[in-house]
């Protein structure tokens, strides 16, 4: 049995893509069926999800209902989590929030266990996750900090369209079987890539740059880390990846820097010596860790680094960061 075993847990949001993999890993560590609670849609309600080798009903997120839970993983949109997170914390149950209603509000800590589980230490019932984009940024950085200081940070992501919900994924599909008609995003998706994720801002960078810029100070505690983002979206079902280059504060070689990667809990790194020479999507669906790969330095500036990485977003990039907070 497993050490939260006595844990009521609800997952508002269960039908969606990350309600879906949070319920898988709560089945790898054999939490028992009657303290997992679902919640979803009104249309979902009363339809039952298999769990092992039983099934669980979807309810209502009646206030009678989210009374029966101690804590809440919600995976939702902003204006429902701010509107039911409240009432489950009023309850006395913990929120643990995958959106972005609270992630840059001062009393909610955003957290990536990692680098800053201490912020846990300050939460007064709810608790944010970061943007799937952020989680594996930060982590790098957290590694690379151990040893100088990372001073900016060029990073251009490849994002899966399973990242904007299930959805996406089936108007992917839809459109790599020849329907091309478009619901879900401005242009088509399949044999294609754009550079633009969420909405775009006065500035010229999207909310999904933004988040990536903010979230990553917030973690740290660093202001003044540069980061400077594009978000790009790809015709990959499953998996973000990112290419990165970081300018540190010192020259650290090569070897160092990838004997860090080898040690930091929760990044796996890939080189030369692998099977796989390097991430892909393909290689991280499914899997906790972040990949990272084609670890070098700029050729005319020693301090800069260049890498490449890929992580399942729907488990590292937001239901297993929810229940490492949990545990």
């Amino acid at each position: 049995m497993n050490s939260l075993a006595s844990i009521k847990i609800g997952i508002i949001g269960a039908t969606g893509a990350v309600g879906v993999e949070t319920l898988k890993l709560l089945s790898e560590i054999n939490h028992p069926l009657d303290n997992i609670f679902l919640f979803a849609s009104e249309r979902s309600v009363g339809k039952r999800i298999k769990y092992k080798n039983s099934e669980i009903e979807i309810l209502e997120t009646s206030d009678e209902n989210l009374k029966k839970i101690d804590v809440g993983f919600i995976s939702v949109s902003s204006e429902v989590s701010e509107l039911l997170a409240p009432k489950i914390v009023s309850n006395g149950g913990i929120v643990i929030d995958d959106g972005s209603a609270f992630r840059m509000k001062k009393d909610v800590p955003l957290v990536v266990p990692e680098i800053n589980q201490q912020d846990l230490d300050s939460h007064l019932g709810i608790i944010s996750i970061p943007n799937c984009t952020t989680t594996p940024l930060v982590m790098v950085v957290d590694a690379i900090n151990q040893m100088s200081t990372v001073e900016k940070v060029v990073v251009s992501t490849y994002q899966a369209v399973s990242g904007t919900g299930k959805e996406a994924v089936l108007e992917l599909e839809n459109q790599q079987n020849g329907n091309v008609e478009t619901k879900i995003y401005d242009y088509q998706i399949a044999n294609n890539v754009f550079p633009h994720v969420d909405d775009f801002l006065e500035d010229g960078f999207t909310k999904e740059e933004h988040k990536m810029i903010n979230e990553t100070r917030k973690i740290l505690h660093d202001n003044n880390i540069e980061i400077i983002p594009t978000c790009v979206r790809v015709p990959v079902k499953v998996g973000h990846s990112e290419s990165l280059c970081l300018t540190l504060k010192d020259d650290i070689s090569i070897n160092k820097i990838n004997e860090t990667f080898r040690k930091y809990q929760g990044i796996k790194l890939l080189d030369n010596k692998s099977v796989t020479p390097y991430p892909m999507p393909l290689l991280s669906e499914g899997k906790k860790d972040v990949f990272v790969g084609r670890v070098r330095k700029s050729i005319n500036n020693a301090r800069e680094i260049n890498l490449w990485l890929s992580c399942d977003n729907l488990i590292k990039g937001a239901a297993l960061n929810a229940l490492q907070i949990l545990e």
